[in-house]
């Protein structure tokens, strides 16, 4: 690569760590996923009437399972918040246990259980990224993969750009709220933002996309290194396929 190439937007490290992650999940999952659309924040993926309570989580919950191809009565959904969410942890028969920000994943009694804070009720963008990751673990879980990884939190997170719904995790990687004291920024998720932006790069080459239209509805912190991305891959690597390791 010249001095004016395209740089790829995160270090070699990551780099090596997405590409070797996105060519497992197509070894694993197979490539249905790439042929799929991309869920997008429109009505034409989520069209169903908002209530505004707990109702909204399992009409958003089925329609993700749908998307990660899940089938929503093989689990439990159950919503937690104020000191509910420390009652998850005791849950008996836990027998494994990830938590997110707004989210839990576990299996209790052999079936497979999540757990959604009832805030994330007012915010449908971020109660579809924390189902989004939770149902990755589930994914995860059903191929074998994971759960004995030092990274199966960022592996989840990553997943979830391979199933189609990473807009959704890379516009909740950083939610910015601000209250009567202090600016504030919480970590939805694993991934950090040029991570996400790098990880949905690589979906969209492996989907031989080198200008999606989906990525106007990604953040912009994340489509900037989207857009590096793919200006990187596309100097360095052929249609559909990663440089050599």
């Amino acid at each position: 690569m010249g001095w004016f190439g395209a740089a790829c937007p995160v270090r070699p490290r990551e780099q090596r760590w997405v590409e070797a992650s996105m060519r497992t999940f197509r070894r694993e999952l197979g490539p249905g996923p790439l042929g799929r659309p991309v869920v997008l924040p429109t009505p034409e993926f989520f069209p169903d009437s908002r209530t505004g309570t707990d109702a909204d989580i399992d009409t958003f919950f089925r329609r993700v399972c749908r998307y990660a191809e899940v089938d929503p009565s093989a689990i439990t959904v159950e919503t937690f918040g104020g000191n509910e969410e420390a009652e998850l942890a005791r849950a008996t028969g836990l027998t494994y246990e990830s938590r997110s920000a707004a989210g839990d994943y576990r299996r209790a009694g052999g079936r497979p259980v999540i757990g959604v804070d009832r805030a994330a009720v007012d915010h449908p963008a971020r109660l579809v990224a924390t189902i989004a990751h939770e149902l990755a673990h589930h994914r995860l879980h059903e191929r074998g993969l994971g759960e004995d990884r030092a990274d199966h939190e960022p592996l989840a997170d990553l997943l979830t750009v391979y199933l189609g719904l990473g807009v959704f995790t890379a516009n909740a990687a950083f939610e910015y709220r601000t209250d009567l004291r202090r600016r504030s920024a919480h970590r939805l998720g694993y991934l950090t933002e040029p991570m996400f932006g790098y990880g949905l790069a690589c979906f969209a080459w492996l989907r031989e996309e080198t200008e999606p239209d989906w990525a106007r509805s990604v953040d912009a912190n994340p489509r900037s290194a989207l857009k590096r991305g793919l200006r990187y891959l596309a100097g360095n690597a052929p249609a559909g396929e990663f440089p050599a390791p």
